[in-house]
């Protein structure tokens, strides 16, 4: 939902500036849980209806993800800040793309 100044989000983040890289770094998301109602709801509000076909959020949308999914990305995100690593699968495993494989393998960033 909007806030109160019009912005749009619901995540109490905290952002830092990574000069280095020349982008916003979140350091830490407060992971608010989602039904599928809310998704729905979200995604319209912010116009990005299309990411419904992203793995995640179809897994939601579909029940087939525990609504308790959130949070925790906090410590991997700081372990990133402090080692200067670009990517956060330079610091926690997960699953990623082909093409975000081959992006990274291509600009010298090791995926766990």
């Amino acid at each position: 939902m909007p806030t109160a100044d019009g912005h749009k989000g619901i995540n109490g983040e905290h952002h830092h500036l990574e000069r280095g890289h020349r982008r916003s770094f979140e350091i830490s998301s407060m992971g608010i849980r989602v039904d599928p109602a809310a998704l729905e709801r979200q995604l319209a509000i912010a116009g990005q209806e299309s990411r419904k076909s992203l793995y995640f959020h179809k897994q939601l949308l579909e029940g087939k993800l525990p609504l308790s999914i959130g949070g925790g990305i906090g410590q991997s995100r700081l372990c990133m800040y402090f080692l200067r690593k670009a990517h956060i699968g330079e610091i926690q495993v997960g699953l990623w793309p082909e093409n975000m494989r081959e992006e990274c393998e291509a600009a010298g960033i090791p995926l766990l």
